[in-house]
């Protein structure tokens, strides 16, 4: 495997995480994340369609028509879901209650369509697959934090074992339920602005996220574009921002030199 695949996987999981800093799959992530293991469960589910769908649509790039690409690949997204949705009632149905609707609308979950137009269409099959895993932990990465801090805190619990309970803590039961998810969802994204971590919210000027994540082997001409765009702009800001520091330099020195002088 080429040591460029595995960017791809350090874009899903870090760069541009789906959740985190693409903001995508937010219906899911609202609604599964009330405790750990359901939001792993979920993540989880997501990747093996993701990885499959993506491998899927890539060897058929060549061969889907492209005035049939979106319904050929909500076919290729559905078949995958409908293998994951037997197999999770079949083995593991306490997961599959927990989840419920939320399983076969992994068909319609943008990051999967998004993914497969964006990246798994114009890039071979062993890169989209490294794709599809990057993206796909993420995703699991986020689901599995904001529903293991919303059961912590308002359960006192993770992966059911109890945590707090016994040591007489009362939960906040308001974070398991809907609000609950907005609310931790927002805290975290904080903690990203404060720790400068990339976030949707915290993407300095000129370095907006193009082509939606596929930031690799563009070859879409808008998309090459807007890369040169974005480029462009994150040129101009660096010099205002390297402008105004010489500014301030000089400034500084000059008030220095005039307290020397009153001084002297």
């Amino acid at each position: 495997m080429k040591e460029s695949n595995f960017k791809y996987i350090f874009n899903g999981l870090i760069k541009e995480n789906p959740t985190f800093v693409l903001m995508l799959g937010m219906c899911p992530t609202m609604a599964v994340t009330t405790a750990a293991m359901n939001g792993l469960g979920m993540g989880l589910s997501t990747t093996v369609v993701l990885v499959l769908s993506n491998v899927m649509i890539s060897a058929l790039r060549k061969i889907i028509p492209d005035t049939v690409r979106m319904p050929a690949y909500i076919v290729v997204v559905a078949s995958f879901v409908t293998i994951v949705q037997f197999l999770l009632q079949a083995y593991v149905p306490s997961l599959y209650a927990a989840l419920g609707l939320y399983i076969p609308l992994i068909v319609v979950n943008c990051i999967i369509l998004g993914r497969a137009e964006s990246f798994a269409s114009k890039n071979g099959v062993i890169a989209s697959m490294c794709d599809g895993i990057g993206m796909g932990l993420g995703f699991t990465c986020a689901l599995t934090i904001i529903a293991a801090v919303r059961e912590f805190f308002g359960a006192g619990t993770v992966f059911g074992v109890d945590v707090l309970k016994h040591l007489g803590y009362e939960p906040i039961s308001i974070l398991v339920l809907a609000p609950g998810a907005f609310l931790v969802l927002s805290v975290l994204t904080a903690l990203q602005n404060k720790l400068k971590a990339p976030s949707a919210t915290n993407v300095p000027q000129g370095e907006a996220i193009a082509c939606g994540g596929n930031c690799f082997n563009c070859a879409d001409k808008i998309c090459s574009e807007n890369h040169g765009k974005l480029a462009e702009a994150k040129a101009a800001f660096l010099a205002q921002k390297e402008a105004e520091k010489k500014a301030k330099a000089e400034a500084a020195a000059a008030a220095k030199a005039a307290e020397a002088e009153k001084t002297e």
